[in-house]
């Protein structure tokens, strides 16, 4: 890491400590059975300018890209307190900022900065799962310029507090094009636009937020809706992925140093046998390992980060970077788990209550067996399975 970027991670570390001091982990979970967003703490985040990092000076924001995105991720997940909707519009913008016009960035980024608006980001399909290709969700284009946009999201993260949605959606439907990267397109739209409904899913994560299967019944979308250009939204979906398998690698491993925080001072303390537990290697070397494992991870994924930040291709780091830190964020909780024994189990100790959404970044946004395929077939040219 570059000693720019230690110095922004370091800048980051203080504002973040600005937000946690006051909104901790004990009122993040006290949102989360309660059930309700975790307002006062965003508001804080963007009086802190937590919300402009990651955005070009030169449209509004405080710079940094998205190291400082990832840093502000990993940090407030440090303390127990991943900030969802920042995550989600974060990565989402990103094809805003590459892609739109400046009217878009005017009217859909420059709000983000302060928290006035926010996104969520719709593209998995019942039936299609992770082969965005198979989506049905169907644009067309009529003849005065609109778009009326028809079809069902799945598994969508925060929809009811997100002011916007960010939708994929096909503008050609996949049997009337050469390549099935062909067709697809990028739309923004307001969440209360006529035509759109939702129903909460019964997922138990432990977070404030919720999923949602999300309709879109006959919305009628202004052509200013589109991102880019109608049929070419590959690259700029991509632009967006690529952040978000960085954010998300940050995310889960702030939580896996908790959970290894938590189970070094355990181990510190506890002491039925007089010494330390943590003197026994049983105890200290899977501590150990998930240590070492978070620290390779992430390594590599600031070095995502700032390959996507110079503009270069980063889909092979942004990937591998998500593959190491969800499993070695697993390999952290599994170890907090097994140090702390029957307590772990009980949710007082806030050990077990760290699982569920480590467990899930393993599956989602993008299941670590698909990354696995990714790096198989683009990075070691070996045929496709399937």
């Amino acid at each position: 890491m570059s000693p720019d970027s230690e110095e922004l991670l370091s800048a980051v570390r203080e504002a973040v400590a600005g937000v946690t001091k006051k909104w901790d982990r004990t009122y993040y979970m006290d949102c989360t059975r309660r059930g309700v967003a975790p307002t006062e703490m965003y508001e804080t985040m963007a009086q802190q300018g937590l919300f402009a990092l990651g955005v070009p000076e030169a449209l509004g924001g405080a710079g940094g890209g998205l190291t400082a995105t990832a840093a502000v991720m990993e940090e407030m997940s440090r303390a127990g307190t991943p900030p969802m909707l920042f995550s989600l519009t974060s990565f989402a913008r990103q094809s805003i900022i590459r892609h739109g016009t400046p009217e878009q960035i005017r009217r859909l980024v420059e709000p983000t900065l302060t928290a006035q608006q926010s996104m969520c980001f719709a593209i998995t399909e019942p039936d299609a799962g992770t082969n965005s290709f198979a989506m049905q969700t169907l644009a067309r284009r009529q003849d005065d310029g609109t778009y009326v946009l028809s079809g069902q999201k799945i598994f969508i993260s925060g929809a009811d507090q997100a002011t916007h949605i960010m939708i994929v959606a096909r503008t050609t439907p996949a049997s009337e094009v050469a390549k099935k990267s062909e067709g697809i397109s990028i739309f923004v739209l307001p969440r209360d636009t006529p035509g759109v409904s939702m129903t909460a899913m019964n997922i138990d994560w432990k977070a404030p937020e919720r999923q949602f299967s999300v309709w879109f019944d006959n919305v009628v979308l202004p052509s200013d809706s589109l991102i880019g250009v109608e049929g070419k939204g590959l690259s700029s979906m991509f632009d967006s992925l690529n952040a978000e398998r960085v954010v998300i690698a940050a995310w889960t491993l702030g939580l896996g140093y908790l959970a290894l925080n938590k189970a070094v001072s355990y181990a510190r303390e506890r002491s039925p046998w007089g010494a330390p537990i943590g003197s026994y290697q049983g105890v200290s070397h899977p501590l150990a390992r998930a240590k070492a494992q978070l620290e390779a991870a992430r390594a590599m994924n600031y070095r995502a980060a700032e390959r996507f930040d110079r503009g270069e291709e980063a889909g092979d780091d942004a990937n591998i970077a998500k593959y190491l830190a969800s499993e070695a964020s697993y390999a952290a909780v599994d170890a907090a788990i097994q140090t702390h024994g029957g307590s772990a189990f009980d949710e007082d100790s806030d050990v077990i209550t760290l699982f569920p959404m480590i467990r899930i970044l393993r599956v989602a946004p993008l299941n670590n067996e698909m990354i696995l395929n990714y790096i198989a077939n683009h990075m070691l040219g070996l045929p496709r399975s399937y």
